[in-house]
Parts: structure tokens; sequence; C-alpha cells
């Protein structure tokens, strides 16, 4: 589970979003918490400069779920390639459903 990326759908405001506020002197409303979170990490192992990702309306169909991919054009070894964000009853339901849909994503190097 990666923290940072959990306000992402953890509350309305990110951890970004507070820090630009902060930075720019701007104000810090009420933050409203969406209830457990939980990130998962899509690791990639290989080298290519022609990633594909497939499966992706699997994993975007799920309820309180969000992707993130980080948009990078390749890979050399292990990399981070992109997240997986859930929201559930529970941090151990969230875990598992963020873990199922980075799993469900289909990495073609």
């Amino acid at each position: 589970m990666i923290p940072e990326l959990v306000t992402l759908i953890s509350q309305d405001l990110s951890e970004f979003a507070l820090h630009v506020r902060a930075i720019l002197g701007l104000p810090i409303p009420n933050i409203h918490f969406h209830g457990p979170s939980a990130s998962s990490v899509i690791l990639v192992s290989g080298q290519s400069d022609q990633v594909q990702y497939g499966a992706l309306t699997k994993v975007l169909s799920r309820a309180d779920t969000q992707l993130r991919l980080f948009g990078k054009p390749e890979v050399s070894g292990t990399r981070r390639m992109g997240v997986t964000l859930a929201r559930a009853e529970s941090v151990e339901q969230a875990v598992s459903t963020a873990m199922q849909a980075s799993e469900a994503v289909v990495i073609s190097l």
C-alpha cells in the first residue's frame, strides 16, 4: 500500500492538493473522509519500450475502485507502472479489492 496515494480515493482533497494550498497560502477547508481505503501497485518486470495494458474495462467496472497508470514509456528490470485504489467497508476489504484490481491488469511487453 502506498499511503500518499490512498488519499486520492479516501478523501476529497489529495495530499498533493493540500501541499499546493499550503505552499500558495490558500485556505484548507474541511476535509471529507470517504472511508477505509487502500492502494495496490502495478509492478512490471521485463524489458520493453512498447508496454501495453489490457483488461482495463474489468478493473474500471469495479465499484469504488480507481486505476492510475503513470504513463511511463518503458520498463527495464522492475518498475512501478501504476496503482489501483479502492474504498470499502473496512481497510482489509479495501486492500483485498485493490490487490484484486491490480492483479487483473494485463501487461504486455
